[in-house]
């Protein structure tokens, strides 16, 4: 981005997100944020779901607001409905805390992906099993290529993976995901993925569960982002009174995760029984799974990672 791009507001298209992404630390912008979350100088609303009229689709508002960086802001994300795949897209709004006005307006799809495979990360480091070694993802798409890029370094993974339908097809993808690292190997059946794995990252778009019963033959950590869809989800609704459940925030993951909702309403699970949330981890006031049963992990999508990610973007694009 030029000088001469840089009035405020910032109008930052997809081009310029992309550009700046490797130069965004990640990481540390969503444990700042979670930090801040649990020493609450962060403020994390429920996200709202506005239904479009005529059945259109939906958009989902995520909001947040930070005290150390002075700044608020909202994400807004719609799901249109289509004839064929709908249409998801996501731009956030950044303001300032200190004078109220507009500090970037941004396309927030490849950040998107970036702070939900970075907050996955920061949840395998707090949760994964000792001496994980072997990494299992599901989903060949953008979403799940972040997540290996986030979580290949993470471990001393031995091997790392990935299955998703049609992908021993598609030599295309086939070779983007070996060249993300030379551990990856690519899977036929799902079975053959997740079998004997330590970490499970599920990173679909499956609004239904894509893992079912006699699957796995250990305790596993799972972790989930599914989608926007209504009550998405991406394991059975049943396992989740035998698991070890955490989420990105306690406050607000239990009444917008598909799993944990039908849990509640179908198999007697409760809210209060979430083992921990990111704030709790990061803090170490949350206990961490024994492994005596699967842990899961949920995230739903904070509108604060996509405050931090925004501020992160805004922070680099202006300092430049």
């Amino acid at each position: 981005m030029s000088n001469a791009d840089k009035t405020i507001p910032l109008i930052v298209n997809e081009e310029t997100v992309r550009n700046a992404l490797p130069h965004l630390n990640v990481r540390a912008a969503l444990t700042q944020m979670f930090r801040s979350l649990a020493k609450d100088t962060a403020v994390q609303p429920p996200q709202t779901l506005t239904l479009l009229p005529g059945g259109a689709g939906d958009f989902i508002t995520y909001l947040g607001a930070m005290a150390h960086a002075q700044v608020f802001g909202a994400k807004l994300s719609p799901y249109i409905v289509t004839g064929s795949r709908p249409i998801i897209t996501a731009w956030t709004a950044l303001m300032s805390m200190q004078t109220g006005q507009p500090l970037m307006w941004c396309d927030a799809g490849l950040l998107t992906i970036e702070r939900t495979a970075g907050t996955t990360a920061l949840a395998v480091e707090q949760l994964a099993p000792p001496n994980s070694r072997t990494l299992a993802v599901i989903g060949s798409g953008a979403v799940a290529q972040a997540h290996i890029r986030h979580l290949a370094a993470l471990k001393q993974w031995t091997t790392i993976r990935v299955f998703s339908r049609n992908l021993q097809a598609d030599e295309a993808k086939h070779r983007q995901l070996t060249a993300l690292d030379e551990r990856v190997r690519t899977c036929a059946r799902i079975e053959d993925c997740v079998q004997d794995a330590d970490v499970i990252a599920l990173c679909t778009s499956s609004g239904t569960p894509v893992l079912a019963d006699g699957m796995l033959n250990k305790p596993a950590l799972i972790t989930s982002i599914s989608t926007n869809a209504t009550n998405a989800r991406e394991i059975p609704p049943a396992w989740i009174p035998d698991m070890d459940v955490y989420c990105d925030y306690r406050q607000t993951t239990p009444a917008s995760s598909g799993e944990m909702k039908l849990a509640a309403e179908q198999h007697g699970w409760h809210p209060r029984n979430v083992a921990g949330d990111l704030p709790e981890l990061l803090s170490r006031t949350a206990a961490r799974p024994a492994y005596e049963k699967h842990a899961f992990f949920r995230s739903i999508g904070l509108g604060l990672e996509d405050v931090a990610i925004a501020f992160e973007l805004f922070r680099h694009l202006t300092t430049q």
